[in-house]
């Protein structure tokens, strides 16, 4: 038996930074057996499903293998030399700002340190930004205005801890699932813990709330500005802590007078009683932690909204002390570790201010360059505007897709097909913003990829590389070192390893610090390779005085801010910049889904995490889908303002299925952010939202939208499954298509404005001539079998515009039941006739995947549940469902209040009919 030895790493997904073990085959070639790091102070050995799923994303498929120069394949060398000499053309000509790098959030901080140190020390500009704009640059920047650093205050430990814990603008449930579930499991220890969740929709997180806030969107500063005013009108702000560590209150309070609670019941939208009732809480309670995410940092007055926050902490005193602070949470893997090199356009390494003549000196000098970038850079939005004016004349993009993940996205195609230069490094061979490549790099992925990265908690861990790189890739880092010295910078980029970077980088943050900045890791410095390779997690600073780290920030009550005193920010409530009209009444939220992530390139290569949501959707109230007339699975249109057309006519219109979520308030919807062109027709979400953005932090205003919604009805509809992907010419002429794969192949479903005749003969010439091939239908449906030697191949089931299998415009196979008979050898005669009648056994109608760990569906679970099961935890019990990632514990809840209510309802309806049903006469 081969024998392997144990590896430890850290996930790839989302800010927690969970640690995780792994078996290494002896060879070095394959991982099995992979689990949470038990000792990780992340995740104690916790993961999520997409976590634990990772092992099926690795492999050769949809990677990216060999350079790539105007879609050739071209050695490294021929690649570097015209990478390089585009950058110098353009340079040359047109000076350092006509280029710029686009980077993630997903680079290891050893890559991002090199990118910022290129950019800013050797080509002298500051254009270098990252996606993580979109998602915490509002939380940094109220940070900074507030303690004069980025400097998150608070630890994991903080939400165990806590006496009162408010969630707001975050669906952890789903985002973040290993803090939710440390969250959970502390709310059961502590039934005294009080968690208040806001959210103008009821998510999986509410599950776990004493309550439930559920404001209107974009009110979220008015809310905490009335918060402010009530700690203030109740006496209870802490006036010692307030005359020692902070200034300007007096402003901040005097903006707050306005918000009394009748006021923000009014703005939010929320009961004054319930308003009352949270503020109590905050203001009463020993301890609280806010913890925030995208809901309050994607808009245009995200930055405020933070600091709106922060100023209710630091009135109160709730910070600088265990179960205290204002927590933002990260969406990224190494969005701190960006941070912490520079890599915004607005900061320097280490972080330093670029707009600090002796900050510029200081990292001048440490570096040695040629230069130093004198002022701010382009941010995300404004680099794309740059480019689509011609500004911008060579872009490098890594390890991102911003054509799916940036608002707006016309104008970022419009942009990148305008650009002279642009280069892409990807793990992967396709993607949307792919399509416009000049010269495209294979870069290393998770498990070949080798260095740090910070989670949300300022905690450092080691990212490893356990497997040989994938065809030719390399790493980041050692591209940009190679470009770096093709256009001639040979000094300052001889790196050999990743542990020489970041030796480099803690020298940095150590060079002439003496305590005056926030990062400082001189307890880093020196590291050998070995020491670098056996680093365990720490979270900065590691300095002399905290040598084996910092678990909280502001103990002492010393800020960063010139006068050592945190501030107060004085602000106002903004509306949203894309507000409705008569012509676009809807407000659009967006977020992400449980097992899927960003735009789906890594999980959807996994079958298992197709499973549980595997088609994009527009979450609607029920009411208001009745009043629009709207049926659930209906195909819908989106347009907004943004559109500036028609959406039928653009290019880039948006089509998806309503869905009924009695959670949103009504005049509201909600759509994931995932899909893109690669899996989709028209799911991409982008098109809808303008280049709004904060003013303060550029980051756009993602969450709000104002959009028309528009019934779709096609002349043929259909589902089909098969062994490899349809072809591109097929799919063109289709009104809508969104594919997902599954255990043994593709599945794909489709709208056509084509007649069912139509659509079947435009089937045929996908169909081997050699197959064997069954059909049964009428006027309304038609299902159609392919074989080969006996092996099902492909499968349709397509029906007109009234011939709906199940309910209108919509019919579902079940993909679990083709993957069965795809993976069978030999497809018996009846099995064959299930096929055409759509009769699948009884063990593949059983609802959806709630729990993909362990495949278990609904309808199993709702049976579990009306039997004995009336706990989660019974549940996982009898069906193992929720007793791994603990991702789906929160739907188990839902289901089984849903089971009770329901018994509630029939018990009342027994009660109501013995009440009106006449008294009988009684019978001697």
């Amino acid at each position: 038996m081969p024998s392997s030895q144990l590896c430890t790493t850290t996930c790839p997904y989302c800010g927690v930074g969970c640690g995780i073990d792994v078996n290494r085959a002896d060879s070095g070639s394959k991982l099995s057996g992979l689990t949470g790091q038990s000792d990780h102070p992340a995740n104690f050995g916790r993961l999520c499903v997409k976590g634990s799923h990772l092992l099926d994303t690795l492999g050769a498929s949809n990677r990216m293998l060999h350079p790539h120069v105007n879609g050739n394949h071209v050695s490294w060398t021929e690649a570097i030399v015209s990478a390089a000499a585009g950058f110098r053309r353009a340079i040359d000509e047109y000076g350092p700002d006509s280029v710029a790098f686009y980077v993630s959030g997903q680079l290891l901080t050893e890559d991002y340190y090199v990118a910022n140190k290129l950019m800013k020390g050797f080509i002298g500009s500051a254009n270098i930004d990252t996606n993580s704009r979109l998602c915490m640059s509002s939380a940094v920047a109220a940070y900074k205005r507030a303690f004069g650093a980025d400097a998150v205050p608070c630890n994991y430990e903080d939400l165990e801890t806590t006496d009162f814990l408010v969630i707001t603008g975050s669906n952890a449930a789903w985002t973040h699932p290993v803090l939710f579930q440390r969250i959970d499991r502390a709310k059961k220890k502590n039934p005294n813990l009080r968690i208040i969740v806001i959210d103008p929709r009821r998510t999986q997180t509410s599950e776990i709330a004493d309550q439930h806030l559920a404001i209107k969107p974009g009110s979220d500063a008015a809310l905490f500005l009335g918060l402010t005013n009530f700690i203030a009108s109740h006496d209870a702000i802490d006036a010692e802590y307030v005359e020692k560590y902070t200034q300007g209150i007096e402003d901040t309070l005097s903006s707050a007078e306005m918000y009394s609670l009748n006021y923000v019941s009014q703005y939010c939208g929320v009961d004054k009683s319930e308003l009352a009732e949270f503020y109590r809480g905050f203001t009463q309670a020993r301890t609280a932690v806010t913890f925030y995410s995208m809901g309050i940092n994607q808009s245009t007055s995200g930055v405020d909204k933070a600091n709106a926050i922060i100023n209710c902490h630091l009135a109160t005193g709730k910070i600088g002390k265990p179960g205290c602070g204002p927590f933002s949470i990260t969406g990224q893997p190494n969005a701190m570790g960006g941070r912490e090199v520079g890599g915004l356009a607005n900061m320097l390494a280490a972080h330093m201010d670029i707009n600090n003549s002796e900050h510029r000196t200081l990292v001048k000098t440490f570096w040695q360059s040629p230069t130093i970038a004198r002022s701010h850079g382009l941010k995300a939005v404004d680099l794309f505007d740059a480019i689509e004016a011609g500004k911008i004349k060579a872009v490098w993009i890594m390890a991102t897709n911003p054509v799916v993940s940036m608002p707006n996205r016309n104008k970022i195609e419009s942009a990148l097909r305008k650009c002279p230069l642009v280069v892409v490094s990807d793990v992967v061979s396709n993607n949307d913003t792919l399509n416009y490549a000049d010269i495209a790099f294979p870069a290393t992925g998770w498990s070949e990829k080798d260095g740090t990265v910070t989670n949300s908690e300022r905690r450092i861990s080691r990212q490893r590389g356990l497997l040989p790189a994938t065809g030719e890739a390399r790493h980041d880092w050692q591209i940009i070192c190679d470009v770096a010295k093709a256009m001639g910078y040979q000094d300052g980029f001889n790196f050999s390893t990743s542990a020489e970077i970041f030796d480099e980088h803690a020298n940095l943050s150590a060079y002439q610090n003496n305590g005056t900045r926030d990062f400082d890791l001189s307890g880093l410095c020196g590291l050998s390779e070995e020491k670098y390779n056996l680093l365990k997690p720490i979270q900065w600073p590691v300095n002399q005085n905290n040598p084996e780290g910092t678990a909280r920030l502001f103990l002492d009550g010393k800020f960063f801010t010139s006068s050592g005193k945190a501030q107060f920010i004085a602000i106002q409530a903004r509306p949203a910049e894309q507000t409705t009209t008569s012509q676009y009444p809807w407000v659009l939220n967006t977020g992400r889904i449980r097992d899927q992530w960003h735009t789906m390139t890594r999980t959807s290569q996994s079958k298992q995490l197709n499973q549980h949501i595997d088609e994009p959707f527009l979450a609607m109230n029920p009411e208001d889908m009745a009043k629009e007339l709207l049926a659930e699975g209906q195909l819908v249109c989106l347009a907004s303002a943004q559109t500036q057309r028609d959406c039928a006519e653009h290019s880039n219109q948006v089509v998806l299925r309503v869905q009924a979520d009695s959670g949103l308030r009504q005049g509201q919807c909600f759509a994931p952010i995932h899909w893109s062109k690669t899996n989709s027709s028209a799911a991409s979400i982008a098109p809808l939202f303008s280049s709004a953005n904060d003013p303060i932090s550029g980051q756009p205003e993602l969450k709000h939208a104002a959009v028309a919604i528009n019934a779709l009805s096609y002349r043929s509809y259909a589902q089909v499954f098969c062994k490899a992907p349809l072809p591109e010419h097929f799919l063109k002429n289709l009104s809508y298509w969104c594919v997902t794969t599954f255990e043994n192949g593709l599945h794909y479903r489709i709208a056509s404005s084509h007649s069912l005749i139509e659509l079947i003969a435009a089937m045929q010439p996908l169909i081997m001539v050699d197959a064997e091939v069954m059909q049964r239908g009428d006027a309304r449906t038609h299902q159609l079998s392919v074989f080969l030697k006996q092996q099902l191949v492909f499968a349709l089931f397509a029906h007109d515009h009234k011939g709906s299998l199940n309910r209108p415009h919509y019919s579902e196979v079940s993909s679990e039941w083709l993957s069965h008979l795809f993976s069978l050898n030999s497809v018996d005669e009846e099995q064959q006739a299930s096929l055409l009648r759509i009769n699948p056994d009884d063990a593949f109608t059983l609802g959806k995947v709630v729990c993909s760990c362990f495949k278990v569906r609904e309808k199993t679970i709702v049976e579990a549940i009306n039997s004995d099961c009336q706990s989660v935890e019974a549940l996982g019990q009898k069906l193992q469902c929720g007793t791994n990632c603990g991702s789906c514990k929160t739907e188990l809840n839902v289901l089984i209040k849903e089971r009770k209510q329901q018994q509630l309802r029939s018990l009342q309806s027994i009660d109501i009919t013995i009440q009106e049903s006449p008294n009988e006469a009684v019978q001697p």
